[in-house]
């Protein structure tokens, strides 16, 4: 292998700072004493921190986001299972527009379907629930859930199912020890990449959810809105730190390049 030279690495260098810069700018701001958006030089606080727990519009959208992720990510897997398998294993009339249906959220502005959703949530008499929300929510993380699937099946070597069976193995025994350890990378790669998607999703939500099923990133837009505080940059910093520890965890655990591209052990 040819080492990069110092101009890669420099450029490399470069290029992180400006993709980091944003976020560094973001939470230094969240620890200023100030009650406007300013940098601290000087003096550091936490001032801003405490003043989420005494924002219950902020704590309760933060709770609904999360239960809001948990749910969405889950769903979003559960149908990526089985959508995953018959695209994999069958070949019949119509699989790459079914492919390409399923995918579709991918490359559809946000806008466009929030403007959808809320018309057929108002037509249904949906609108404004939280199960309207789950429920678009689920259909927007779809693809990536499946796509993650998808690449766990192909890395899967279809001649272990073969011996298992001609060893006497039940479909049961065959799916629940070679199938799904061979696909459980893609499947928690899926959720994972699902539940922040959830979680951060704004665009659209924007246009579905009510006043009282509100989310974090939703209340986060409108608190811009209103008031130029340092508020809205300790709660970023927040979801920047927690979603850090949440992926380094992970990748102690399992290793988050195998999550990624659905490796195995």
């Amino acid at each position: 292998m040819i080492p990069n030279g110092r101009i890669a690495i420099a450029f490399h260098t470069l290029f992180v700072a400006f993709m980091l810069a944003p976020l560094v700018v973001v939470v230094w701001v969240s620890f200023t004493p100030a009650s406007i958006l300013t940098l601290p030089t000087t003096e550091f606080s936490l001032r801003w921190f405490w003043a989420i727990l005494d924002d219950r519009q902020f704590t309760s959208a933060f709770g609904r986001s999360l239960w809001l992720g948990l749910m969405a990510a889950s769903l979003a897997v559960l149908l990526a299972i089985p959508a995953a398998v018959a695209m994999h294993r069958y070949r019949f009339p119509g699989r790459g527009a079914l492919v390409g249906f399923f995918l579709s959220p991918l490359v559809i502005p946000h806008v466009v379907l929030g403007v959808a959703f809320l018309r057929f949530f108002s037509q249904a008499g949906l609108s404004g629930s939280f199960y309207a929300v789950a429920g678009a929510h689920v259909l927007v993380i779809f693809p990536y859930a499946l796509r993650l699937v998808l690449a766990s099946m192909a890395s899967m070597n279809p001649m272990l199912e073969r011996a298992a069976y001609s060893l006497g193995a039940t479909r049961y025994d065959v799916v629940r020890r070679i199938m799904l350890p061979a696909v459980l990378p893609g499947i928690a790669g899926g959720w994972i990449i699902s539940f922040i998607q959830s979680f951060d999703e704004v665009t659209m939500t924007v246009f579905i959810a009510s006043p009282s099923q509100t989310t974090l990133p939703v209340r986060m837009y409108h608190y811009i809105e209103e008031s130029i505080d340092p508020l809205v940059a300790s709660v970023s910093t927040v979801v920047i730190v927690g979603t850090f520890l949440l992926m380094l965890v992970i990748d102690r655990i399992y290793g988050i390049d195998r999550l990624l591209v659905g490796e195995g052990h």
